[in-house]
């Protein structure tokens, strides 16, 4: 891995939280990912199970880990299936774990190979009462394709049709949700390989240059610093491609006197930042620019603030909303009297500022976590108000990663330049 190696002890002790939500005489199984093809005989670079990483730090395809707590057999407590290696898989596609590696990493002493999973599931299944299996239950996920959770779920429920069947993924969503001191430790190497890239773009970025030139000024960074690659498609968004939110086609050029909207992040250790950014391609902004600018940067102060233990999810993004509208009508895009005979289901103020402030953040970017759960301490929010003007062919996003703890939140992208004045300072030194 490219990473340096986390110590086991967090995954020791991810794999007790979860044992303890389980209800006694209960096995639970989490498989890896899919290889997902690309085309031809060509796979997609192997992304890992978020869940199963989270339990074992295991970082490779077609690994499944099966949990019993209670099982008769300590041996089978807790086991770590592998894809066992040969010489000709060495050969084209390199090394893979060994099971003593898998057991240093994992901290999970019986390792076993795939091809034994069946016996041993049935060796042990029958000495349970429930079996816990897991699914994607990410509420912005839908699929098409049946994967490989779904696939197992089928052929275990054909095999063993009279046990008690529960769903690991709400225990998942309480545990992953509440960030570890590793975890945010690994978050924050995240956030600071991104910030070497923005800092890297802004002595880069002059009118002219393409889109896509700044992107691999930015995959160039994270490379080299050790970074799996992008947590997520990149937008580099300039003009008028800033007021189409999921702009990734990063093909045009940066012209004078326009801005570029960034939204990138690092990835490493399968932990992510989430970045936004937008300066203007000849360094310096216009007034108009500055001035939406700073009222996007006022809106982010103001809803950082508002990220504290016990807060509310819609309550908070309401209380956003109240404060995007004042600016809104500053800026001169909204009347103060329009604002007043609003349909509270549809405000104004959403015509410039569509999407939510903030989401949770962690192995995934769009972290597994309740909608409905109240902030507490450990959560890694994202902060990130906007104001998209399409005739003005103008967007501007801003964006950190925010730790709640018990005294308070941490800023964990506090040393990414920021301020208007900072940024053109930087782009014109």
């Amino acid at each position: 891995m490219r990473y340096t190696a986390i110590d086991k002890e967090l995954f020791v002790h991810n794999r007790k939280n979860f044992a303890k939500s389980l209800k006694n005489s209960s096995v639970a199984v989490f498989n890896s990912n899919d290889e997902q093809p690309r085309s031809g005989d060509q796979t997609f670079i192997f992304k890992q199970n978020a869940d199963l990483f989270y339990l074992t730090g295991i970082d490779q395809e077609q690994s499944i880990v099966l949990l019993f707590p209670d099982c008769p057999n300590s041996l089978y407590r807790e086991v770590l299936f592998l894809r066992q290696t040969n010489e000709n898989i060495a050969r084209w596609e390199g090394h893979k774990y060994t099971q003593e590696e898998a057991r240093l990493v994992s901290g999970i002493s019986t390792i076993m190979w795939i091809s034994e999973f069946w016996n041993v599931m049935h060796s042990v299944i029958n000495y349970a009462e429930f079996v816990y299996l897991n699914t994607n239950e990410n509420d912005r996920y839908s699929f098409e394709v049946p994967y490989r959770d779904l696939r197992f779920i089928t052929e275990i429920k054909e095999r063993y049709p009279l046990h008690k069947y529960e769903r690991s993924a709400p225990i998942m969503r309480s545990l992953r949700v509440v960030k570890s001191a590793t975890e945010v430790e690994l978050t924050q190497k995240a956030c600071a390989i991104t910030r070497d890239a923005f800092i890297r773009v802004l002595k880069f970025v002059k009118p002219g240059v393409k889109e896509y030139e700044i992107e691999a000024e930015v995959i160039h960074e994270f490379i080299r610093q050790g970074s799996t690659g992008h947590a997520y498609t990149p937008i580099i968004a300039s003009g008028k491609n800033a007021n189409v939110l999921h702009y990734i086609e990063n093909n045009q050029t940066c012209n004078d006197g326009d801005v570029i909207l960034f939204d990138f992040g690092a990835e490493y250790a399968n932990y992510n930042a989430d970045m936004s950014r937008s300066i203007p391609v000849n360094g310096k902004f216009t007034k108009r620019q500055k001035d939406v600018y700073n009222a996007v940067l006022r809106v982010m102060t103001e809803a950082k603030s508002m990220l504290v233990s016990g807060t509310v999810w819609n309550d908070y993004h309401e209380e956003v909303g109240k404060v995007m509208e004042k600016e809104l009508i500053g800026l001169g895009l909204l009347d103060r009297h329009d604002v007043e005979k609003q349909s509270a289901s549809s405000p104004l103020y959403k015509k410039y500022f569509m999407h939510g402030t903030s989401h949770h953040l962690g192995l995934d970017v769009h972290d597994f976590a309740s909608r409905y759960e109240p902030f507490k301490a450990g959560n890694i929010l994202t902060c990130e108000p906007g104001i998209y003007i399409l005739e003005e062919g103008l967007g501007i996003r801003l964006e950190n990663n925010i730790l709640i703890t018990e005294d308070g939140n941490i800023d964990l992208m506090a040393d990414i330049p920021l301020e208007a004045d900072e940024i053109e300072d930087i782009m014109n030194s």
